[in-house]
């Protein structure tokens, strides 16, 4: 194995990883629940960026049900933001990513 070879591929995957985790930052998610009445979204970076809420689910009466709205659609954009880094982080890696595990 040519360890100057490795050195040089080593290098490139280090740029297309930092240039991915710029990128990131670009790229963005949503996710909703209730039927769309709660929506947020995510950058890529899995920062939450934005909520949305239908004036019609206000109801001071069912405040614990907003609530739960709320959370769900947060934790389903933070899943898609989450599956988004993977895959831009693995596609920068490129076939050196096999050698890494889970890391990303």
């Amino acid at each position: 194995m040519d360890m100057n070879k490795l050195m040089q591929q080593a290098q490139q995957m280090q740029s297309a990883m930092k240039d991915a985790q710029e990128k990131l930052a670009d790229l963005s998610v949503e996710a909703e629940s209730g039927g769309g009445s709660i929506k947020v979204k995510f950058n890529g970076k899995q920062e939450l960026q934005a909520i949305t809420i239908d004036p019609s689910v206000v109801n001071a009466d069912e405040a614990d049900l907003l609530e739960d709205l709320v959370l769900t659609a947060i934790q389903a954009g933070q899943r898609k933001a989450s599956e988004l880094a993977e895959k831009e982080m693995s596609r920068a890696a490129g076939p050196m990513a096999g050698g890494l595990g889970g890391l990303f």
